[in-house]
């Protein structure tokens, strides 16, 4: 008997995580995510490698798309296993997955209306790669566990599950196998936090694992410095507001919006900023936004200060929630400076498009962006400095200003990973590098071989190894 890890996804790439575990007979697949990348997209509609009827247990480690997005998928191929994960990754998973298949849904019309106005067929299937009914059929399969709770998968193997302090309910797994006696500890980081951020915890530490399969987002960089974060955001939304423009900031659902909000609370507070107006336009956010106030249990100690104290980052005088189509049309008829957080984060879908659009050709307008943006998304084509850019099958001119804010990130960077990982009392036996650009793993790898000697492989797509 053999313990293989098959990499299935985020190999040389950000989105898409799905590892599989073989170990005694069972099968783990750890994520199950969705491709964002133009040019992976199209693995999104391909068969899985392994039959899903074959796979015995989803090990979820927090609830992004890019984690959690093809579930639906493998549940309408065939897997009827349970899926674990904390109950807030359950909760927000199940919004942001029938959220996808509504947008699904909803594409897959407006392509085909297109594609047969213009007599073309485009690069992607023009159908739904699942439905809300898709989605709505894995719910059942969530099993919710806690952290630091053991839990038997298969013959001779487990998991437990750790606070990652990326997003709320966000997880490391630990799968330890034991084959002939001999016990393996494999640790998958999901995607690792940052010290000291504002409402959740610090990601946790270990001191021994035999194996780790580690994220690289930012493994080839360093974040600036935190406070830059207060600092422009007070500097472009003043720019803006005496500009007369919209601040329009695509942001992810999950933990981003939440953190945005939370600073717009600080600095309206300390009148850092106009009272400016906030418009959370995403239906998904808003419910997010809810699943948080029920979670108390995974805010830091600031955080958890504040909700005894009725205090609440969540809501304040200015902070509109639209969550139906009417409200979110009416917000483009608004004069004066407003300030729209729409989704998606990386402008590949939503409700952000129709903002672009709105506010893409004003040079008085800023579009903001907090969050990473993929090679090959619309978000990065923009940061990139692109002069026209393509949404929804027509092309505009960017004329708007166009702002980056770093600090926001969730994910920690080289140093912070490195940080993270000497924190083992000894070498672990090998370090996977997966979740990131291939220049940015590549890099992170022999940042980790350079500073500690460890062996460290950046496996391939559909790389198979197994353990010793």
């Amino acid at each position: 008997m053999q313990t293989k890890l098959k990499f299935l996804g985020a190999n040389r790439g950000v989105t898409g995580s799905c590892t599989l575990v073989e170990s005694n007979g069972t099968r783990v697949l750890v994520d199950c995510g969705m491709y964002q990348e133009r040019k992976l997209k199209t693995r999104n509609w391909e068969p899985f490698v392994v039959p899903p009827d074959s796979i015995d247990a989803v090990l979820l480690t927090h609830a992004h798309l890019d984690h959690c997005g093809r579930i639906p998928k493998l549940v309408k191929d065939g897997f009827n296993g349970k899926i674990y994960c904390t109950d807030a990754t359950a909760e927000l998973a199940q919004i942001i997955m029938l959220d996808s298949g509504h947008i699904q849904e909803e594409d897959a019309k407006y392509k085909l209306k297109r594609h047969k106005r213009e007599g073309r067929k485009g690069p992607f299937p023009e159908v739904a790669l699942y439905t809300v009914e898709d989605a709505k059929a894995v719910i059942p399969l969530f099993e919710s566990i806690e952290y630091n709770q053991v839990i038997p998968i298969g013959d001779e193997i487990t998991a437990e599950f750790h606070d990652a302090g990326h997003v709320l309910g966000s997880s490391m797994i630990e799968i330890t196998t034991k084959i002939d006696g001999e016990q393996r500890c494999i640790l998958f980081t999901g995607d690792v936090g940052r010290k000291d951020r504002p409402i959740l915890n610090d990601p946790a530490t270990f001191r021994n694992m035999d194996y780790i399969v580690c994220e690289s987002t930012y493994g080839d960089r360093v974040h600036p410095p935190t406070p830059s974060i207060e600092d422009g955001l007070t500097q472009i939304i003043n720019d803006t507001w005496n500009a007369g423009g919209n601040i329009v900031v695509p942001s992810f659902a999950l933990e981003r919006t939440q953190e945005m909000l939370y600073y717009m609370y600080k600095l309206l507070k300390e009148k850092r900023i106009p009272h400016v107006m906030v418009f959370l336009d995403s239906p998904m956010a808003i419910k997010i936004t809810e699943v948080f106030k029920q979670h108390e249990e995974f805010f830091d100690a600031e955080m958890t200060e504040m909700v005894q104290h009725n205090i609440t980052p969540f809501d304040f005088p200015g902070l509109k929630m639209t969550p139906s189509t009417d409200e979110s049309k009416g917000i483009n008829l608004i004069k004066g400076t407003i300030m729209i957080i729409a989704g998606s984060g990386m402008c590949t879908g939503g409700r952000i498009k129709h903002h672009l659009v709105a506010n893409i050709d004003r040079k008085e307008s800023t579009l903001m962006f907090i969050g990473y943006q993929a090679i090959d998304t619309l978000g990065r084509i923009i940061v990139d400095g692109k002069k026209s850019v393509r949404i929804m099958g027509q092309q505009y001119r960017v004329k708007a200003n166009v702002a980056q804010i770093y600090g926001f990130s969730a994910h920690a960077d080289r140093d912070e990973l490195m940080s993270w990982l000497t924190e083992l009392k000894s070498a672990p036996k090998k370090v996977f590098v997966i979740h990131g650009e291939a220049e940015s793993a590549q890099s992170f790898g022999k940042h980790i071989n350079d500073k500690t000697g460890w062996d460290v492989m950046v496996p391939e797509y559909r790389d198979e190894v197994i353990l010793d």
